[in-house]
């Protein structure tokens, strides 16, 4: 009695709709405690019919199916409605839960493919020559004049405000915080029951709860492939820009295509642009980073624009 009890409860403070599902079964059962599916499809969907077969509260009967214990069913029923606290994490698991089912994965276009191919062909101009001087060559027409303007830490300045403006309006854009939140929410409210469980010593709840992780494996894929879609657009077009800067810094004893003067930076005073100035890490990379994540912060406030999923 006491397994199908806690079953039920378990049920309903995933879902509150569940409990009048419950209601209309144990309504809907003969003199032997058995209903048909036929009985109830008007009042249940067939998403709560089968949970409840999942879960052991309706078993084979002869005709239909049996409820396995109606009077553990209703003192299930009950104990959910008669403990407030119980109502309050019901309805909180309930919105977690229900946020869950409906979160749909965003699809990839054919481009967001294309440029995700083109990046992976992209990344070999780090390590070979010819695509990074292909690359270069052809980011010179446009990067040439300026680098002729301007000295080489002001084109670095330019270039990291640049990426970081489209950085971050495609990462507002192409990436849905609304779905990432309700992927968050999800795998919190999971951890908390979780956690509440094991404090109140609730094997079957922990049993159900360590079914639902599993399940949610797939929305972790989910949400990682939410945030790698403005991520694959953000290399497409930044991995050019640095493959320029390779080419035209000389990087791999390749000949340097623009005047370089010393940089003086804080801590590590005048040094040259291929210099190691953090570990290994040259000059130019530091530079541009440092540039990159100040204009950044910049543009979000000035856009007033949020990379940062919220829950609810």
């Amino acid at each position: 009695m006491a397994r199908v009890e806690s079953r039920v409860r378990l049920l309903v403070s995933e879902n509150s709709e569940m409990e009048r599902a419950i209601e209309v079964v144990l309504e809907r059962a003969d003199a032997d405690d058995e209903v048909r599916w036929v009985d109830v499809r008007d009042d249940l969907s067939s998403g709560q019919w089968g949970r409840l077969i999942e879960q052991g509260i309706l078993i084979d009967g002869d005709e239909g199916f049996r409820i396995q214990d109606p009077d553990a069913v209703r003192a299930g029923l009950n104990g959910s409605a008669d403990s407030s606290a119980s109502s309050s994490s019901a309805s909180s698991s309930s919105a977690s839960t229900s946020d869950g089912d409906e979160i749909e994965t965003t699809k990839w276009s054919k481009w967001d493919k294309g440029a995700a191919v083109v990046t992976v062909g992209l990344f070999l101009g780090y390590s070979v020559a010819e695509v990074r001087n292909v690359v270069g060559g052809a980011f010179d027409v446009f990067l040439g004049p300026l680098a002729e303007i301007l000295p080489f830490y002001a084109v670095v300045m330019v270039l990291a405000m640049g990426t970081g403006l489209y950085s971050t309006i495609l990462q507002a854009n192409l990436m849905d915080m609304d779905k990432m939140g309700q992927y968050q929410s999800r795998m919190k409210d999971l951890q908390d029951r979780r956690k509440e469980a094991q404090e109140n010593d609730d094997d079957e709840a922990l049993q159900a709860i360590q079914e639902e992780q599993m399940e949610a494996m797939g929305e972790q894929m989910g949400m990682f492939k939410e945030q790698f879609r403005p991520m694959v657009w953000i290399m497409f077009l930044t991995i050019p820009v640095f493959l320029w800067m390779y080419w035209a810094i000389g990087i791999g004893g390749s000949p340097e295509h623009v005047t370089l003067e010393n940089i003086v930076i804080p801590l590590a005073g005048e040094v040259s642009w291929k210099e190691g100035v953090v570990g290994p890490i040259q000059t130019w990379i530091v530079w541009y980073f440092l540039c990159s994540m100040a204009f950044s912060q910049i543009i979000r406030k000035g856009l007033n624009i949020s990379t940062t999923p919220t829950t609810s």
